[in-house]
């Protein structure tokens, strides 16, 4: 893109007017040149020394401009032309009327202002043009009375008739080419605009798949660090038995599809019951319920029944059952502390003894198990079934009461709790008969 004198790159509305401004010069000089050759052609002769001078100084100053490409005083010399030039013209002929209306070309300059400098640049040169308009007038009343130059009535009458059409076309050309180009350059700002929204939406959702909606907006609305005190939250860590195993005998491929699918249904699942994804870990899932004001109410009930339907769902898949893949899930209820961490791959994590105890939870339930704590069974255990509670001895905690969750007490699930998942709608593996496909049948 070129440059200005500043050494800035020009924009596509500087580069219009420039092009405008070379464009009305150029029409200019030719105008004046068609001018004379009429004239003289007409027998009409005079001095023709105001627009030989006049073309000089316009090409002069063109070719000063292209070589410099200092614009500002390339178009302060030709609205000045375009101003004087005229009312000169006028005054060696002799009067608005022998002249044919010659001054009317000096309204280019305050049109041409308007165009290439903009509408409060444009105020001094109307004024100006007003002013000498004024002042031809009363040259002409006071000074021309009775003068005769002896042109006829029929040559200043054709001449007006070609000044006001000429002026009238150069005004309508410009302002239509400045219009149209104007348009053009709008359409290409929005085509511009709308890839760049597209963009941010883009982001926007590579955010949220990083960090939960709330701190995302946090985020963006501020740049200091996040760290809140969460004073009762539910952190459930589920993880996938039997996977390592598994994965030894599946191509790469394979493997990243099965936990696309186990995953992408968790995903689904945690925008159900309204709780957020912290993160994954090789094969663990981690989820928090109780972040926001939204799910504070019921958020133990519905991370346990998220665990529950995660059974169900791993359970009644028949492409997940066939190789016993199951989970173990473990839940803790209590104080954490959550907060952004990194400035690059930045991600949001949770910490204290509630994440601890609840991953060590997930440690000690067995394949189909989910075991919590005693603060996440005291808020379910109106509602839900658990097997007697068991003594347990938990690295780094010591001896703890932990209860497994068998199911509601109720013989169906509530109402807003999903139905049985529909595994027909999960994402199945491809089947070909190349080894990499996805099928999760094990490689030979």
């Amino acid at each position: 893109m070129p440059e200005t004198t500043s050494g800035r790159a020009e924009t596509q509305e500087e580069k219009l007017r420039r092009s405008l401004l070379i464009f009305v010069s150029a029409f200019m000089n030719l105008a004046v040149m068609l001018w004379l050759a009429i004239y003289w052609w007409m027998g009409v002769h005079f001095s023709s020394n105001i627009p030989l001078t006049y073309q000089l100084v316009s090409v002069a100053s063109m070719a000063h401009y292209l070589k410099t490409r200092n614009f500002i005083l390339f178009r302060f010399v030709q609205l000045n032309l375009f101003l004087f030039a005229p009312f000169i013209m006028q005054w060696s002929i002799g009067n608005s009327i022998t002249s044919s209306g010659v001054m009317l070309w000096a309204l280019m300059a305050p049109v041409a202002a308007v165009v290439v400098s903009g509408w409060r640049e444009s105020i001094p040169w109307f004024i100006a043009y007003m002013m000498m308009t004024a002042l031809s007038g009363f040259f002409d009343y006071f000074l021309s009375t009775g003068v005769q130059t002896g042109i006829a009535m029929n040559t200043i009458g054709l001449f007006f008739a070609l000044n006001f059409a000429a002026m009238s076309s150069l005004i309508y050309f410009l302002v239509r080419y400045f219009v149209l180009e104007t348009e053009k350059i709008k359409g290409q700002l929005a085509e511009q605009h709308a890839l760049l929204a597209e963009e941010q939406q883009k982001s926007e959702n590579l955010l949220l798949n990083i960090l939960p909606a709330h701190i995302a907006k946090r985020l963006k609305e501020k740049h200091q660090q996040i760290a809140d005190g969460c004073s009762d939250v539910s952190v459930m860590f589920a993880d996938i038995s039997n996977f390592t195993q598994l994965s030894g005998l599946l191509s790469p491929e394979q493997v990243v599809h099965v936990l696309n699918t186990i995953f992408s249904w968790f995903d689904a699942m945690t925008e159900k019951y309204k709780l957020d994804k912290i993160k994954t870990i090789g094969d663990a899932y981690m989820v928090v319920g109780g972040l926001t004001r939204e799910d504070h109410k019921e958020h133990v009930r519905n991370v346990a029944d998220m665990a529950l339907d995660m059974g169900d769902f791993i359970a009644l898949h028949p492409d997940l059952a066939r190789f016993n893949i199951g989970i173990h899930v473990g839940i803790a209820t209590g104080p954490v502390v959550a907060g952004v961490i990194g400035t690059k791959r930045f991600s949001y994590d949770l910490w204290g003894d509630t994440v601890n105890t609840a991953s060590r939870l997930t440690n000690e339930a067995m394949q189909g198990e989910i075991v919590v704590d005693r603060n996440t069974y005291n808020r379910l255990r109106q509602h839900y079934q658990f097997s007697p509670p068991d003594n347990i001895v938990v690295k780094g905690k010591g001896e703890m009461t932990a209860y497994r969750l068998t199911g509601k007490i109720t013989a169906n699930r509530n109402k807003d709790a999903p139905a049985k998942p529909n595994t027909s709608a999960a994402p199945q593996p491809a089947q070909t008969d190349t080894e990499s496909s996805g099928s999760l049948a094990p490689s030979p």
